[in-house]
């Protein structure tokens, strides 16, 4: 496949004004962007810091409290079953709504059914709670608690439902020039929605009388009961809005096939989840955190081959038509290498390693400030307040950007801002709980995080085909947090051995190869609309 140079090609983006690419925040679609934002930021801090404060206040172990973050794991894992989002349509619902409508009007309600869930059960006496069960002549004792994690499962699983419809969506949308802005504004909205899910929560449950020295269940069940009508807001949007006009034919086959291929992942998630039972009570238990660390990743993985191995054999004795299996889960990949050849492996790299950065800078953060002599309230103040601000006006500046200049070139400003910024957290270090240099690091790291996140999903919507929108842009959305995040469970062992100035030296240092792969890309790929090899 012949690959032409985006560097040779100075006209691929016409050139704005400064006042008319802001202009383009006012188009109605970057308002409807904004509300599917903050329909999608609500809940994943319903299942870590508002549940985690929730189940401390209820008198919960720590060790189970941290337990339930494992219900976001769907995050992770998305691009399993975002293929059923492109190939299954929804009765009735599809005719009603359209396909993306339909699956974002199912997802909400799920969330909606899934917080009423975790709102039902009164955690401070679910351990007590105990209802037996014979499965098989089996012996089963389900807590209440484990209905509340059942919950806190199925929000994981429809809210990262959500974010797969909303980023289809989004590229749908709008074509490739304009996706930076529409990304902004959803990543504003997106903030919004974990403000009111987690500061504002936590105003709720002691606004209805909930606190750490008297605890009231009935405060926070009236506090997810909010926030499941909250939600009503994505509803609304979803139900006001238009389906956005594909360029793609989707071929309809019978009820039967689709219900097969449901069953086929259905069956697999079965089998991960007994796996992931059985081998959890024949694993070892460690002490070291390192160890630990490692026997959890296989326990995961060796599941995980497992649901793979059973929907294999499913496809091989016929369960499912085995092309459109292949049509769902394998194409899209296929399509991928197909159009980009041996230069997909360089766009696989560039997804995988873009906000390494400061993301692996980001992990630490928090326990840097406090060792830096800084108070819970100075933190809260700078960090999750002006520090949101700033990500929110970085992600603005980022779209605007984008629009005047080439889409690689605002990846190479991006790259460069996310990794020089790093260095000012080594010259906090040298001035210690001083408010000054704190809010200085904070405000540029933030903003430079804002605008590189903002220009990377542009550049991700650019790479998707439009023929496998949900499932290409989940697996690069996975991809491209993978190795910063793994990377990032080690930044307390470097600072512990190194110290904090060489590690923000070091997590300044790993972006500059970062420089080298956008310079690649950008010399040898297309990235925009002329990129698909397909006429869709």
């Amino acid at each position: 496949m012949p690959v032409i140079s985006s560097s040779n090609d100075p006209a691929s983006k016409p050139k704005k004004s400064w006042l008319e690419a802001s202009k383009a925040y006012l188009d109605p679609r970057a308002l409807i962007m904004l509300f599917l934002g903050f329909s999608a930021g609500i809940p994943i801090l319903l299942i870590f810091s508002s549940l985690s404060l929730w189940l401390r206040e209820a008198g919960i172990d720590r060790s189970v409290v941290t337990m339930f973050s494992w219900a976001a794991l769907g995050y992770s894992f998305k691009f399993i079953w975002a293929p059923l989002i492109d190939a299954v349509p929804l009765p009735v619902l599809t005719a009603w709504l359209g396909r993306r409508r339909a699956w974002m009007l199912v997802s909400q309600i799920l969330i909606i059914l899934a917080i009423c869930l975790m709102a039902s059960v009164n955690p401070s006496v679910a351990i007590d709670n105990v209802s037996h069960f014979s499965i098989f002549g089996r012996d089963i004792e389900i807590t209440a608690l484990t209905f509340m994690a059942i919950g806190a499962v199925l929000l994981g699983f429809s809210s990262a439902t959500q974010d797969i419809v909303i980023d289809a969506y989004r590229i749908e949308l709008a074509p490739p020039e304009f996706q930076s802005v529409l990304s902004a504004v959803y990543t504003a909205g997106y903030r919004i929605g974990m403000i009111v899910a987690g500061a504002g929560a936590l105003y709720l449950a002691t606004y209805f009388g909930s606190n750490e020295t008297a605890y009231s269940y009935e405060a926070w069940r009236n506090t997810y009961w909010v926030m499941a009508g909250v939600m009503g807001v994505g509803v609304a949007t979803t139900l006001l809005t238009y389906e956005p006009v594909r360029e793609r034919v989707v071929e309809n086959k019978p009820a039967t096939d689709y219900l097969r291929l449901v069953a086929v992942f259905a069956l697999s998630v079965i089998g991960f989840i007994v796996a992931f039972k059985e081998l959890g009570d024949v694993l070892p238990e460690v002490n070291g955190v390192l160890l630990g660390f490692g026997l959890e990743v296989s326990h995961l993985l060796s599941s995980l081959a497992v649901a793979l191995t059973i929907g294999y054999v499913l496809v091989q004795i016929g369960l499912v038509n085995k092309k459109m299996a292949y049509q769902t889960w394998i194409e899209p990949i296929v399509d991928f290498f197909r159009r980009y050849g041996s230069k997909a492996l360089l766009l696989l790299a560039l997804i995988g390693l873009y906000r390494i950065s400061d993301i692996v800078a980001g992990v630490i953060s928090n326990v840097f400030y406090q060792d830096m002599g800084f108070s819970k309230t100075d933190i809260a103040n700078a960090v999750k307040l002006v520090g949101v601000v700033m990500v929110i006006a970085g992600g603005f500046l980022g779209g605007i950007l984008a629009q005047k200049i080439r889409i690689m070139r605002a990846m190479m400003i991006g790259a460069i801002l996310a990794s020089i910024t790093n260095l000012l957290f080594v010259l906090l270090t040298m001035h210690p709980a001083s408010l000054p240099y704190m809010y200085l690091a904070v405000i540029f790291d933030n903003l430079a995080a804002g605008l590189a996140s903002a220009v990377f999903i542009a550049f991700l919507s650019a790479l998707t085909s439009i023929r496998f929108t949900a499932v290409q842009y989940a697996i690069f959305s996975s991809l491209m947090t993978l190795l910063p995040k793994v990377l990032g469970g080690y930044s307390g062992t470097i600072v512990d051995n190194m110290g904090y100035p060489f590690f923000f030296i070091f997590t300044a240092l790993i972006g500059v190869p970062i420089l080298w792969l956008i310079y690649l890309v950008d010399k040898h790929i297309v990235i925009g609309g002329n990129d698909d090899i397909y006429d869709d």
